[in-house]
């Protein structure tokens, strides 16, 4: 998201969304909207791999990991659209998202362990929604815990999503 709409503000065709009498929220919406249903489809692609390819038994309810997708793709979608909000150029916008990518694969436990991390770093993974997203992932796959154990990280992909959406909709200006 950080790419497009950075490349649309380059290349001009985002003063025809700013002249239209939509709200800077309605905007974020209709630019994030695509990528959710992007989002959903390689959720399906990877549990199907993951079922038929690799034989990982998915022990728990689909529904429920579909549901708690949904803030963890828009929270992801949201920082992209506040980089874009901040970044002016795409090289720009690329940076800064590759400066968020490798601390979320590294500090979340999708490469190694949280547990046998420093305490610094696993703090620090505490701030990315990569992690409470991983935990409900495994957790419902693995295990088949439903949502009564699942809120504590639940409530904290929400937390992203509404914080990243909104920090997004206050930075982006309906002007040149």
């Amino acid at each position: 998201t950080a790419m497009a709409v950075v490349r649309e503000r380059e290349h001009g065709t985002l003063e025809q969304l700013i002249v239209t009498p939509l709200t800077a929220s309605e905007i974020m919406i209709g630019k994030i909207a695509p990528y959710v249903i992007v989002g959903f489809a390689q959720i399906t692609a990877v549990l199907l791999v993951g079922y038929f390819l690799f034989h990982v038994p998915i022990r728990g309810s689909l529904l429920l990991i579909y549901v708690l997708s949904l803030p963890f793709i828009v929270a992801n979608l949201g920082l992209g659209l506040f980089i874009s909000t901040l970044a002016k150029t795409q090289a720009q916008a690329m940076q800064v998202s590759f400066m968020f990518l490798l601390p979320n694969v590294l500090l979340s436990g999708f490469m190694f362990p949280r547990e046998g991390m420093p305490p610094f770093a696993r703090e620090m993974g505490l701030a990315l929604p990569l992690t409470y997203y991983l935990q409900i992932v495994r957790s419902i796959v693995l295990k088949g815990v439903g949502l009564e154990a699942l809120w504590p990280q639940a409530l904290a992909l929400v937390g992203f999503a509404v914080l990243f959406f909104t920090f997004s909709t206050l930075r982006f200006h309906k002007q040149l």
